[in-house]
């Protein structure tokens, strides 16, 4: 396909100098012709021309009042004038009337001419390639801003407050809403709870719910490291700092810069680590293990603590200076055992993600599974509720978890809500008998459940006739639950 040529618009009232004009410009142009500015004017309306190049003195309209009109309606056109007057005045109205790219006097030499409208015809292309690279960069930056802002809302929706399972009634709800305030302000908070309660989980809704989103999110639990562990994963180490080490390490202060670093278990850092994170708390400023130069983090930091952190600074076991430092805010997080109405939900969650980790199917959980869930204190928080799921699952042999699968600790709890678990005698009150007899309702409605009420196996294991069985039922009320169908 033939290179399409690009189109000059010649405007004279004189033919003698249009056929020369299209003399020197037609083997390099399209050459379109008009004697005056209302040919020139349709001419213009019917073909997309590059560079017109137009006489002065024209009957009815001058050259000047023509180009002024073109600049008007095609900006982009690049005009051209030709005259026999170069009077001062004219080619300043020129410049300030018509945006004239270049004065042609005559006589004129073809070379010239031709030399004249290369230039100009270049200069039209040029400009349409700059126009085309500005849009292309004003498109380019609004999807790179369009694609950042969504992958922040995929991040908010996956990882952010609503990723935080509870029910309308939790009484995690306050402090969610809590948390939601103190995400937008870029201000150091204190997450409180007792271990396994989610404090991680809500740190980085936090983080995906501040205008940090886009940045990384880091976590490190001191609970139980030491000092030198500690240092070497905050602040970094330089190469040679421990003998062998050939490679220097990042911390996550630097990792985390002008992102969220979560700091869980600081009530167990020491009084040397107090010091070096306040230094952290107050000014950025930190020192890489085995290094002597100052290093500076603008990363947000969030801490959690498993105990009372005023209750230990009272004791003098935590400096008050720090926990002003980190405390601008303070969340607590409420235990499970204070979460009964959410341990439906939770456990819920749990089994599906753990069947479709381990690939096998599963419909959920039963009415009365749930409520032998709901009515455990779980000490160990969300991750005992977890991995209590994940065996009920692997044990299970049909698509609906029934009670018979749950612990037997889990089912000696009962129903109906009682936190002492068998065994813990301790915690029983009233006589002797009373206890024993607690302790016998227990475990008579914890081995029915567990054997789906199959009261020969129940009587065989517990040493027991069927009417022993039956009249200690009697004497306890103990009755199956609806959902289950009693083997006569």
């Amino acid at each position: 396909m033939a290179e399409t040529l690009p189109t000059v618009l010649i405007v004279d009232d004189e033919p003698h100098s249009v056929a020369a004009m299209r003399m020197a410009l037609e083997d390099d142009f399209t050459v379109l012709e008009a004697a005056d500015a209302a040919a020139a004017w349709r001419l213009m309306e019917e073909h997309w021309v590059q560079v017109v190049v137009s006489d002065q003195r024209m009957p009815e309209k001058t050259g000047i009042e023509l180009l002024t009109e073109v600049r008007d309606r095609w900006p982009e056109t690049v005009r051209i004038i030709v005259t026999g007057y170069t009077e001062t005045n004219d080619m300043i109205q020129a410049i300030n009337d018509a945006g004239i790219y270049q004065f042609i006097t005559k006589p004129w030499h073809p070379d010239q001419l031709l030399m004249a409208v290369r230039n100009a015809a270049r200069l039209f292309s040029l400009a349409r390639d700059h126009e085309r690279v500005t849009m292309e960069m004003r498109y380019l930056g609004t999807t790179a801003s369009a694609k950042l802002e969504e992958r922040r809302r995929i991040a908010q929706a996956g990882l952010g407050f609503d990723n935080v399972l509870r029910g309308a009634n939790s009484p995690l709800n306050a402090t969610i809403g809590l948390a939601r305030h103190y995400a937008s302000f870029d201000v150091p908070v204190l997450i409180t709870g007792e271990p396994g309660t989610g404090k991680t989980e809500l740190a980085r809704a936090m983080h995906y719910g501040s205008l940090r989103a886009d940045r990384p999110f880091f976590e490190l639990n001191c609970a139980g490291l030491s000092d030198d562990v500690i240092a070497a994963e905050l602040f970094g180490m330089k190469r040679g700092a421990v003998p062998g080490m050939v490679q220097s390490k990042v911390g996550l202060l630097q990792k985390a810069d002008r992102g969220t670093l979560f700091l869980n278990g600081i009530d167990a850092l020491s009084d040397a680590m107090q010091i070096a994170l306040l230094r952290v708390a107050q000014e950025g400023a930190f020192q890489p293990v085995g290094g002597h130069e100052t290093m500076s983090s603008a990363a947000r930091l969030l801490t959690g603590a498993h105990g009372d952190l005023r209750a230990k600074m009272a004791e003098g076991g935590f400096r008050s200076d720090l926990f002003h430092a980190l405390a601008v805010g303070e969340l607590q997080v409420p235990p499970v055992r204070a979460r009964r109405g959410d341990v439906a939900i939770l456990a819920e969650r749990f089994l599906h993600d753990a069947a479709q980790e381990h690939g096998k199917p599963v419909r959920g959980l039963s009415k009365p599974a749930l409520e032998f869930l709901e009515a455990y204190g779980w000490p160990g928080n969300l991750p005992e509720l977890r991995n209590e799921v994940t065996r009920m699952l692997i044990l299970a042999q049909d698509m609906t978890l029934g009670p018979e699968l749950i612990s037997r600790h889990i089912l000696q709890a009962g129903p109906q809500g009682a936190t002492p678990v068998a065994g813990d005698l301790c915690q029983l009150e009233g006589t002797l008998k009373e206890r024993v007899e607690l302790m016998e309702m227990r475990i008579l409605g914890e081995t029915l459940t567990r054997l789906k009420w199959n009261k020969s196996k129940a009587a065989a294991e517990l040493g027991l006739s069927r009417v022993g069985l039956r009249a200690k039922l009697d004497r306890y009320g103990i009755e199956p639950h609806a959902a289950v169908s009693e083997e006569e």
